[in-house]
């Protein structure tokens, strides 16, 4: 079991962040927030695919006043992506279940004052935003765009947000690339207790965000650090979220749906594995249930892997097994065998939920 970092709980709208809530995935729209119907139909696409948090762009004043019409419009929390213009954080907080400052950007501790009074009056929760590539001029100029810059960044202002006696607070410490954001993360960690919400900034496409972010995250969730994540992604917003589950899922810390095991192609394989698969991912894919299952291609891998699955399929010449933690409970071939797998899913999802 992975034993989480003690964190202060807040909320984002309805949704727990850090203690020992459930960890929520987040995204952010792309479309312009001032077009709130394109807006409004984006973050329920977002909603749809399992994403419990949304982020929303601030660049302007029309940006700003929208969020008021997109907030009665949707579910999900909405955070203020606020960047140079404190002034726009003003205006948000009268709408939205949190702001995102980067302290780098937004001007002077007057300005962040401001935005401090105007979160305390709604009750809403401060994310502090570092970014290795827009940090305060003091801190890049003595260490660079580091991880010591980063934590340097991140204590400085979570201090000075403490002397405002304010400490509804979440913590980002974004890197390009894995390693930074790893150490940064991991430095931070014990000098405070404040929920981290994690992520690889500008990770890339579809292919390299997965792999640097579930590097990134995977490690640092193992090490029990992280309260709130978002797999940032260039391209369809439905895929972070996938991704982000996926990661929570494979690290241990979700228990939701199937984890499908299966082995890989080799010349010992007696069936089109890659398309059994793929039906077996289709029409499970509603299935919420905590379940390992197993699809073999042959019975040389499943004899050892199919003991410890709830239910699995063997393929073999012909006709294939249907086992049950280990348990042969039938042999059959074609449409048959993997109909009758199918069977056994839903019954021991529908005996378990």
């Amino acid at each position: 079991m992975i034993k989480r970092y003690p964190t202060k709980q807040i909320f984002v709208g309805n949704v727990p962040v850090g203690g020992d809530a459930p960890i929520p995935v987040q995204s952010m729209c792309f479309t312009k927030t001032s077009d709130i119907e394109a807006t409004v139909e984006q973050i329920r696409a977002l909603h749809f695919a399992g994403a419990d948090i949304v982020r929303l762009a601030v660049p302007n004043k029309e940006a700003a006043l929208a969020l008021k019409e997109i907030k009665k419009q949707v579910d999900l929390p909405i955070v203020a992506d606020i960047h140079f213009h404190y002034k726009l954080a003003l205006i948000a907080a009268e709408s939205v279940d949190c702001i995102r400052i980067n302290p780098g950007n937004i001007g002077d501790r007057k300005r962040v004052a401001e935005v401090v009074r105007a979160c305390k009056e709604r009750s809403l929760p401060i994310r502090i935003g570092v970014n290795s590539g827009s940090l305060e001029k003091q801190f890049e100029d003595k260490y660079g765009q580091t991880p010591k810059g980063m934590v340097a960044s991140a204590d400085y202002n979570i201090k000075y947000l403490e002397d405002l006696d304010f400490t509804d607070l979440k913590v980002s410490l974004k890197a390009s690339d894995v390693q930074r954001t790893v150490e940064a993360y991991r430095t931070l960690r014990p000098m405070n207790n404040y929920a981290f919400h994690l992520g690889v900034t500008e990770a890339g496409t579809q292919f390299h965000s997965t792999i640097k972010s579930s590097i990134a995250l995977g490690s640092l969730l193992l090490d029990g650090i992280g309260d709130t994540l978002r797999v940032s992604m260039t391209g369809e917003l439905e895929k972070e979220i996938e991704v982000g589950k996926a990661i929570l899922k494979d690290v241990g810390i979700a228990k939701e749906g199937l984890n499908i095991i299966s082995c890989p192609t080799c010349g010992r394989i007696e069936a089109d594995l890659v398309k059994a698969v793929a039906e077996v991912e289709k029409r499970t894919k509603h299935i919420k249930t905590s379940l390992d299952v197993s699809v073999m291609g042959c019975v040389v891998n499943a004899i050892g892997e199919a003991k410890s699955a709830d239910v699995a399929i063997a393929f073999g010449k012909g006709s294939g097994l249907v086992m049950k933690k280990g348990e042969i409970i039938a042999k059959l071939s074609g449409d048959e065998l993997i109909n009758k797998f199918l069977e056994e899913v839903e019954f021991e999802a529908a005996k378990r939920s």
